[in-house]
């Protein structure tokens, strides 16, 4: 096991209380996750508290790896693991929904209270299961491109955000209704099935 810390107050706490573990003093923005998962046999895991602050840029950082690693257990904020488990047409759907969900099957482990903490903090915090899908994504930086544009303005229609990428509103009209969708569509509406027919329909213009 080797694990990351970037407080040099906890190294000796840590070493202390986990002596076989291989504790390094990294940030775990900036180090290359992939290379460090590289150095365990397989099959790897990720296991973290996720700090609060930086838990979107670290799910980001944690699925960049995702080919490295076979399963991450991930305790984070109870509004963030509510919006990476909503589904389609509900108010919690967003970006972060749409990137990992793509990405991952995800299923809640538990639910942890302030109470479980000492201090006790003021949110309460969930824990979920990340496995990575089989199934590659099609024109995968297209996909994410065209989500995270989608989403820029939730409470705007897709025609309406997906103006931002350089397209015509009768472009993006045309690709909404050849996947049956209508000119109010917005992007909490959209299942998967859906955003990957509108990337495909967008990438064929």
């Amino acid at each position: 096991m080797i694990a990351i810390e970037v407080d040099e107050r906890m190294i000796a706490a840590l070493q202390e209380s986990a002596p076989t573990v291989d504790v390094r003093r990294l940030d775990a923005l900036k180090v290359d996750l992939s290379e460090l998962l590289q150095e365990l046999p397989e099959p790897r895991g990720i296991v973290s508290n996720l700090p609060y602050y930086i838990t979107g840029p670290l799910l980001t950082r944690v699925s960049e790896a995702r080919q490295h690693w076979s399963k991450a257990v991930l305790m984070m904020q109870k509004e963030v693991g509510e919006r990476v488990l909503a589904l389609e047409k509900t108010s919690a759907r967003g970006s972060l929904s749409v990137y990992l969900q793509s990405q991952f099957h995800i299923r809640r482990v538990a639910s942890v209270p302030g109470g479980a903490f000492m201090p006790p903090p003021r949110v309460d915090s969930v824990v979920l299961e990340l496995t990575p899908k089989t199934e590659a994504i099609d024109n995968e930086a297209l996909y994410f491109k065209v989500v995270r544009v989608a989403f820029t303005q939730p409470r705007k229609t897709l025609i309406n955000n997906l103006m931002g990428m350089g397209l015509t509103r009768e472009q993006i009209l045309a690709n909404l209704l050849e996947i049956d969708l209508t000119e109010k569509a917005r992007p909490q509406e959209l299942n998967l099935a859906q955003w990957q027919q509108l990337v495909d329909a967008i990438s064929r213009r």
